[in-house]
């Protein structure tokens, strides 16, 4: 379920998204060459320092190969990428989450009392509307917040039924793209909201039990 939850797709820094890898070394200026569909090669990173035909920096799929052999400062050169990396990563948070939920029929929503700090860089709403004549609570939001390293945090409160199946599979759409796995924590649900929630419940395990 994705109401009444905050769910963190935490990034890991061994994990590099290609296209948001390709940007970053062109803003750098480093040297590159793809292989197939699934393998990027760092071979120039603007020193003099000679490689010898190897790479830099390896990212095969979405695993990320560090040439520290004959890279002795290659921390230095691994926080000039991340950097320059995350910067486009946060963008790439932003629209990929955008466009899954967009696809499922939500609408973006700007959050106008956000500040940037250090840490939290983008925060914007996704909106969706029920489909359903009853609900008297037709329009349900979900709460987005990117971190500096791409990390997202999401935050929803009530979500109408239709709305919050929407909304999970958009979840699991974007856990796909991030190869990331979102951690999810429950939150206390209100006391009027409660009988609403425990009869979805009910109707979505008789229907199940009905398959």
């Amino acid at each position: 379920m994705s109401r009444f939850e905050t769910s963190k797709f935490v990034r890991n820094n061994a994990v590099m998204n290609r296209e948001c890898l390709v940007q970053a070394c062109d803003q750098l200026g480093w040297k590159y060459i793809t292989r197939g569909s699934d393998e990027l090669l760092v071979t120039g990173i603007g020193v003099s320092q000679k490689l010898y035909g190897e790479y830099a920096l390896r990212v095969k799929g979405t695993d990320v190969t560090y040439n520290t052999y004959y890279l002795g400062n290659a921390r230095e050169y691994v926080n000039q990428l991340q950097t320059v990396y995350n910067k486009l990563n946060v963008e790439y948070s932003k629209n990929m989450i955008i466009n899954q939920f967009k696809a499922k029929g939500f609408t973006y929503k700007s959050n106008d009392k956000f500040v940037e700090t250090a840490t939290e860089k983008v925060s914007f709403y996704m909106e969706g509307r029920s489909k359903d004549k009853n609900e008297t609570e037709p329009v349900g939001q979900i709460k987005f917040t990117i971190l500096d390293d791409g990390t997202v945090i999401s935050d929803s409160n009530y979500l109408p039924d239709d709305v919050n199946k929407r909304a999970h599979a958009a979840m699991d759409e974007v856990d796909l793209h991030f190869s990331s796995k979102r951690v999810m924590t429950k939150k206390e649900v209100p006391l009027k909201y409660r009988d609403r929630i425990n009869k979805s419940k009910l109707q979505q395990t008789q229907i199940l039990n009905l398959k």
